[in-house]
Parts: C-alpha cells; structure tokens; sequence
C-alpha cells in the first residue's frame, strides 16, 4: 500500500513529494533512469530427513482438524504450521523450530496419541534432533 503526501519545501515545484510503502516485494526502481532486476532463487531442494518430517506434518496438521480444539492442540497446530513454513522456505526445519514443535507434541499428547501420524511426527523430530 501506497500513500502520496506533499511536503514543504525543495523542488521548485511547490513541494517534495514522498511515497511511503508499507510492504513490498519484488524490484522497484525510482527516478527517470531507474532500473530495477528481481533475482529469486529457486527452492532449495529438501533432505530425505526433512522431506519425511514435512509429509508427516502436513499428516497430523490434516487430522489434528478432527480433534476437539483446545491451547495444546492450538499451540500443536500453530508449530506444525511453522515447521511447514520454515521448510519450505528454507529448505529444513531448524533445532530451535523442531524443539519448539517436540515441546507442543509433549504438550499435545493426548490428543497426538489418538492421531496416526502423531507418533511419525515425533520419531521425525527424535531422529533430526538425534534423540
């Protein structure tokens, strides 16, 4: 979002003119001769190890939707959500992330118990943690 707003002053025409942008992404170029290049990179491709941990996630983030919500299932929820996020974007879940996400599936127990893929999803993050 954009927004236009004249400030005294400067250029001869009665004022500078500002542009404030409030989230942005991608190239811009500003000026008569401005140039702008995007370069974005490709995704990174994922480890054996992670890429079991994101389907397992992806498993008990669908089943977790059956369950009777609750803070722990909402917390589980919301770190499945984050692990997903973070490998996709950058290719692995990192020790804080997965230490975040073993910490609700402790928390989640009960409710990751009754669920299938709850007990992959835990042995996934045993296993990249080394324990």
């Amino acid at each position: 979002m954009a927004a236009d707003e004249q400030t005294p002053g400067g250029d001869g025409r009665g004022g500078v003119q500002n542009i404030h942008i409030g989230t942005a992404k991608g190239a811009f170029a500003f000026g008569a001769h401005g140039v702008a290049n995007n370069y974005e990179a490709a995704r990174p491709a994922l480890a054996a190890e992670q890429e079991e941990l994101l389907q397992v996630v992806r498993q008990l983030r669908e089943e977790l939707r059956s369950f009777a919500r609750s803070p722990e299932t909402d917390e589980l929820t919301r770190q499945l959500d984050d692990t997903q996020g973070e490998i996709q974007n950058t290719g692995e879940a990192s020790p804080g992330r997965l230490t975040r996400l073993r910490q609700a599936l402790q928390d989640a127990a009960t409710a990751v118990g009754l669920a299938a893929s709850g007990a992959a999803v835990t042995q996934a993050v045993a296993a990249l943690l080394g324990g």
